[in-house]
């Protein structure tokens, strides 16, 4: 319509002009008339811009292939799903959040989403090559996945045995027994019993034949630590005798250090009740092992785990290298060389200080630490406490709790805090606050999470062995990235760090987020690192991965919808109609010359 519009304008704009204006007659000016015409209509045409539909040339098909370890594991079609990729169009790879152009299944995860929803933004088709064992296949939106063609290419069942998890402590004290516990899986006809053995380095711990029921165990194992020497062990927990059709799910990894002395330890003079509840809770919170020694009579000590007796220099020797010591009433010298980062002292007048009898109600401040602890917990209703020690908060000080003599008078000061140097120190002024965990209840949960949350934060100082930055996870599965935390002081930066293993050495750079967060993707292997600025430790990547276990297939096979395309032709595109309109001035030009007109 516009173009018969445009043709229109053109054509009575030249009769005016030629009949009307310059009054030619009318065989005359027929020439000169139809060329400006012609010229006046191509030159609007280009002006509108007009365009009309045209038949689109069929776009390349854009293919998702599944780069996640489930391909090549066991009975996968890795090679097939490459040759169907490539068939099908241009091929680009998802699993996890790395990006690059690896060609190789890698990938420790099978996340789909993400990729499908950008690839869905072109206007090409789109196609998934996977074996269906997508993990966030319900985070994809439903009408992205209606248009997008699956090419679907499961794995066959083969019968395997995988140990899925192993739980156990991070740090043990030299001499501790350490205490593992295994689940195991069978799948597709697999033996019903099995031995795993538990190695560390070239040293044996422990040899056990273990029973699936229902195709699936749970082994909980208490191994020696004699003979591992103070350091860092990886242990490997693993199948023994002949490898099943998926070996790489026959073998975990467990990081253990082991400490010459204890992580937290308590020292006790006299042992109340308050030390020994204080004992057993840290010992049920903290993730360090946990030694408490209390002294019956000058120079005399014995172990709160099983009142065994103990010297003098053995308590000196594991106060002077605890990460966090606790101090409940006058212990004496024994922690006078301590270089912990953490310190919780108790005192109850032992050295002379004015101790205040009473009933005394606690009520929590809102400017702590600690404050979270007794979020919503109704506090000044618990157990009261049976005595106070007069103390007063320095300058810099923050108070946790206050204490109010039978709920009236003056608050009193009872657990204050500091941060000194890299030395974090508690102070804690009431006695009778293990009457909160013996009654049990709200008041048993908020002696759990203060001590919980004291203990958190007194081991949140300045660690000089691990420096600015330490692993969240020791070990971490194959495919997936070493992630370190910052917590060093100040803001985060980037550390330079550097691997050996059995290998070459490699070098990296570790660049925090805004979550304090750092990833490095390392191979299949263990590697001591070392930050540039200081600290140092063991990490390991092993070779079991979940996803070498088969799982549900998430997606249905289906075509793609080819995406609505309105292609068209603009005229600007179209050389030939330039040509036109500069052909017809050039005759209208000619004409008027002929004519004698300018």
């Amino acid at each position: 319509m516009r173009v018969l519009v445009v043709v229109l304008l053109a054509a009575a704009g030249a009769a005016l002009t030629y009949l009307g204006l310059e009054r030619l007659g009318g065989r005359r000016a027929l020439v000169p008339m139809a060329a400006r015409a012609v010229a006046w209509a191509a030159l609007g045409l280009l002006l509108l811009n007009v365009s009309c539909p045209v038949s689109a040339a069929p776009r390349r098909p854009l293919v998702l292939l599944d780069a996640s370890l489930s391909m090549t594991a066991a009975g996968g079609q890795w090679a097939r799903a490459r040759q169907v990729a490539e068939s099908l169009g241009e091929v680009r790879r998802f699993g996890d959040e790395r990006g690059g152009a690896d060609t190789l299944p890698d990938r420790g995860r099978s996340q789909l989403a993400a990729s499908l929803v950008a690839a869905s933004a072109s206007d090409r088709p789109v196609w998934v090559v996977t074996d269906g064992e997508v993990e966030d296949a319900a985070d994809i939106p439903a009408d992205i996945l209606a248009r997008t063609g699956v090419r679907l290419l499961p794995r066959s069942a083969v019968p395997d045995i995988a140990i899925t998890a192993v739980r156990g402590p991070a740090r043990i004290t030299a001499g501790d027994s350490i205490p593992l516990e295994l689940d195991l899986r069978g799948t597709a006809g697999a033996p019903d019993s099995v031995t795993v053995a538990v190695t560390a380095g070239d040293q044996r711990l422990g040899r056990q034949t273990v029973r699936l029921e229902g195709g699936a165990a749970r082994l909980r194992w208490t191994l020696p630590s004699r003979g591992l020497a103070a350091g860092d062990h990886v242990l490997r927990v693993a199948l023994a005798g002949t490898p099943d059709r998926e070996p790489r799910d026959d073998a975990r990894l467990q990081l253990v250090s082991v400490a010459a002395t204890p992580g937290v330890v308590l020292l006790a003079a006299p042992a109340d009740w308050d030390a020994r509840f204080l004992f057993h809770t840290v010992r049920d919170v903290a993730q360090l092992p946990v030694k408490g020694f209390v002294r019956i009579a000058p120079d005399r000590w014995r172990s709160m785990a099983d009142m065994s007796p103990v010297s003098s220099d053995e308590v000196r020797l594991a106060a002077r290298h605890a990460d966090l010591l606790l101090l409940k009433g006058a212990p004496g010298d024994v922690a006078r060389d301590a270089s912990a980062r953490g310190v919780l002292t108790w005192p109850s007048g032992e050295d002379g200080e004015t101790v205040l009898a009473g009933d005394w109600y606690l009520k929590p401040s809102a400017a702590s630490p600690v404050a979270g602890a007794f979020l919503g917990l109704p506090v000044d209703s618990f157990p009261p406490a049976t005595q106070v020690t007069a103390i007063e908060p320095a300058a810099g000080e923050w108070t946790a709790l206050t204490a109010q003599l039978a709920r009236r008078g003056a608050e009193r000061p009872v657990v204050i805090g500091r941060e000194q140097g890299r030395v974090r120190r508690v102070t804690v002024a009431a006695d009778g606050l293990w009457r909160w965990a013996f009654r049990g209840g709200s008041s048993e949960e908020a002696y759990r999470s203060w001590i919980a949350a004291t203990v958190s934060w007194l081991l949140g100082g300045a660690d000089s062995v691990r420096g600015a930055a330490q692993p969240l996870r020791a070990v971490v599965q194959n495919g997936r990235p070493v992630l370190f935390e910052w917590i060093g002081a100040g803001a985060p930066r980037a550390l330079a760090i550097g691997f050996g293993g059995a290998g070459p050495g490699r070098s990296d750079t570790l660049r925090f987020d805004g979550a304090g967060h750092a990833s490095v993707w390392l191979p299949v292997g263990e590697y001591h690192y070392r930050i540039a600025e200081g600290g140092q430790g063991t990490v390991a990547v092993e070779s079991y991965s979940d996803e070498w276990l088969p799982r549900p297939v998430a997606l249905a096979a289906r075509a793609p919808v080819p995406p609505a395309r309105a292609d068209v032709s603009a005229a600007r595109d179209w050389l030939w109609l330039f040509a036109i309109a500069v052909a017809a001035l050039a005759i209208e030009w000619y004409a008027r010359r002929r004519m004698g007109l300018r």
